[in-house]
């Protein structure tokens, strides 16, 4: 049984080939993010809203921050 205190380890994980970031909970794949605004989106779905997705210490950037989502500006139309 977990302790219900303690605080929820987010990651984003480094940028796939097509530059989404899959994000999870531990062990578990909360979503894949294409965008900053897809990272809230999951976390609001897991009611994990209250965290501020980008100055929070519960989320860890891996390869890059969140203003690192490489691959967007060349789809862009």
């Amino acid at each position: 049984m977990g302790n219900p205190t303690q605080f929820p380890h987010i990651v984003v994980h480094p940028p796939a080939l097509d530059g989404s970031r899959r994000v999870t909970e531990g062990e578990v794949i909360l979503g894949i993010a294409s965008h900053l605004d897809d990272v809230v989106e999951i976390l609001r779905l897991a009611d994990l809203d209250r965290i501020e997705v980008e100055e929070s210490d519960l989320i860890e950037w891996q390869g890059g921050g969140p203003d690192d989502w490489p691959g967007l500006s060349e789809h862009e139309l």
